[in-house]
């Protein structure tokens, strides 16, 4: 599409690319093209396509035989341990171990997709209800421009408010003001959420027949860092430390830590953290990204099958899980959801929090079903549910429901299948910004 095509169009892409046009240095100009080839190079990654991605015959073997059989309570899908190496370990999927994709044809573990992670992870800042969700209202060019000078001068964006500042609300987990919290989601969501993301991108393309995994996990999880600050961002202008923490700390450690089979283990095994996010949906007359956010489950065996539960994403909510023999298992959590994103000062935010319920279903740790109660404007009850939970015509088909806190209906149905990693919604009212 040439240049001037692109400026007059509306289309959120075309502001991104747009943005590239910038008055800079050679460094900057290198720099942006660099992270927009990683960033295209994992959004267009498929499996389906492209010289390393084209799957298997035994691949596509163990897929179809998936999708015809039922997996036991315990059937998570594990490498054999000590096994000899012939010189061909790289070659062979099933040498290494698989601690967080189960590969199962239902539940929220057959929704894993790289593009559906960086949708996710990457436009859920506007999960707030004082966020525009409107993809084609992000200044896409502006954030790209600040995060990168942000992270070309990290010291000049960590000396504006001090050292000191910068270690007691990024870094280190002592004050309890939701203003100088900003460490809680940098260890939650961007070290433990953003290590396990790799770790799954990482199984999903070796699984897919990709010979690189580690560099394509890298290219997505990096992606889907990158778009996160950039939406965040929107149309600051200013020096700000968020980015130099996420990506000079926490999102490097995460990466770090996950690599290890041991943490992968624990948190895979042991605490049997899985992921649940949402299925992301767009609203073609609306512009907008709907039904997205990445969440994260933990259980922890406490007295026979009873377990303790903890669902992280954009809330904490913190209960009990049950698990039948069948290996269903129904599981509730209570605590705080966040609901606007309230700048305090130049560069610093908090959020303010609102009760929430959650109730979920799954089968073998892959959700099935979630129901979610917030006091919020836009998501006051969701019901999500996933491809396999109902005996539908089609099975590889989802759909999710939400009512707004004035009454109003938004809804929409996804695919497991990927090459539709979008749902498609719609709502009973008009658009309105945010």
């Amino acid at each position: 599409m040439p240049l001037a095509m692109c400026q007059r169009s509306r289309t959120w892409i075309c502001r991104l690319v747009v943005g590239l046009r910038v008055q800079g240095g050679f460094d900057v100009v290198l720099g942006r093209r660099l992270i927009l080839g990683l960033l295209l190079f994992a959004v267009l990654a498929d499996p389906a396509s492209g010289e390393g991605g084209a799957e298997s015959t035994d691949d596509a073997e163990r897929d179809s035989a998936a999708l015809n059989t039922q997996p036991d309570a315990d059937d998570r899908w594990r490498a054999p341990q000590g096994w000899e190496d012939d010189g061909e370990t790289e070659n062979r999927v099933e040498e290494r171990p698989y601690y967080f994709l189960q590969r199962l044809p239902y539940g929220s573990d057959a929704m894993v997709h790289p593009i559906r992670l960086i949708a996710n992870g990457g436009y859920g800042i506007t999960q707030f209800d004082n966020r525009d969700n409107r993809v084609d209202e992000i200044d896409y060019a502006t954030g790209l421009d600040n995060v990168w000078y942000n992270l070309s001068n990290p010291l000049a964006a960590i000396e504006q408010d001090g050292w000191g500042d910068f270690f007691e609300r990024e870094i280190l987990p002592i004050s309890v003001s939701s203003k100088d919290s900003h460490y809680w989601p940098n260890y939650t969501l961007h070290t433990i959420g953003g290590g396990m993301s790799y770790r799954l991108m990482e199984e999903w393309y070796r699984f897919h027949g990709f010979q690189s995994s580690r560099l394509m996990a890298l290219s997505t999880i990096t992606a889907y860092h990158l778009l996160n600050e950039v939406v965040e961002n929107d149309d600051y202008r200013g020096l700000t430390t968020d980015p130099v923490a996420d990506f000079y700390v926490f999102n490097p450690l995460g990466i770090l830590l996950f690599s290890s089979d041991r943490v992968a283990r624990f948190f895979g095994e042991t605490l049997q953290m899985a992921d649940w996010s949402y299925q992301p949906s767009l609203d073609p007359y609306r512009r907008t990204i709907e039904n997205h956010g990445q969440n994260f489950a933990f259980k922890l065996g406490l007295v026979g099958k009873w377990s303790a539960f903890y669902h992280m994403g954009n809330q904490g909510e913190l209960g009990l899980s049950y698990r039948r023999e069948n290996g269903e298992s129904f599981s509730f959590g209570v605590g705080g959801q966040a609901k606007d994103l309230l700048q305090v000062t130049e560069g610093i935010k908090r959020v303010t929090l609102v009760p929430t319920l959650g109730l979920f279903y799954d089968r073998n740790n892959s959700m099935l079903a979630s129901l979610i109660f917030a006091e919020r404007d836009d998501f006051a009850v969701r019901l999500n549910v996933y491809p396999g939970a109902l005996p539908t015509p089609f099975l590889d088909s989802g759909f999710f429901a939400a009512i707004d806190q004035d009454g109003h209906f938004k809804g929409g149905i996804t695919f497991s299948s990927s090459w539709l990693p979008f749902g498609m919604a719609g709502a009973t009212h008009p658009r309105t910004s945010r």
